[in-house]
């Protein structure tokens, strides 16, 4: 098992959350304590990074959820930035894809994602 790390970043639209390893049970905890922080920041635009994050189970996937609708209380969005194909078949399999908005895109929040800025 690789163990949650996480990291916040300022980008040019909102804070970045880069997130690798493996969320779960364990971990949820962790990852809602980072969200928190930077929800509480009063952004109303979050990139999770997920390129990274090769595995997420219910509790973790809850914790998504939950700050993604935070964020649309004040009309904001989370973008679920390049997850992994096993982490996007968990979005699709239980229609968090629907809920949260997920996006392939390299450059998000004004950071290149794709050349890690």
């Amino acid at each position: 098992m690789t163990a949650l790390m996480t990291s916040a970043s300022a980008g040019e639209d909102g804070p970045v959350v880069v997130l690798s390893g493996e969320a779960d049970t364990t971990t949820a905890t962790l990852l809602r304590e980072m969200l928190e922080t930077v929800l509480d920041t009063g952004a109303r635009l979050v990139t999770v990074d997920a390129s990274g994050l090769s595995f997420l189970d219910s509790a973790s996937l809850r914790v998504l959820v939950l700050a993604a609708r935070a964020l649309r209380g004040r009309h904001g969005t989370l973008v679920l930035a390049r997850p992994q194909p096993l982490v996007a078949r968990v979005l699709e399999i239980t229609g968090a894809d629907k809920l949260l908005e997920v996006r392939e895109l390299a450059r998000l929040a004004g950071l290149d994602l794709a050349r890690g800025e």
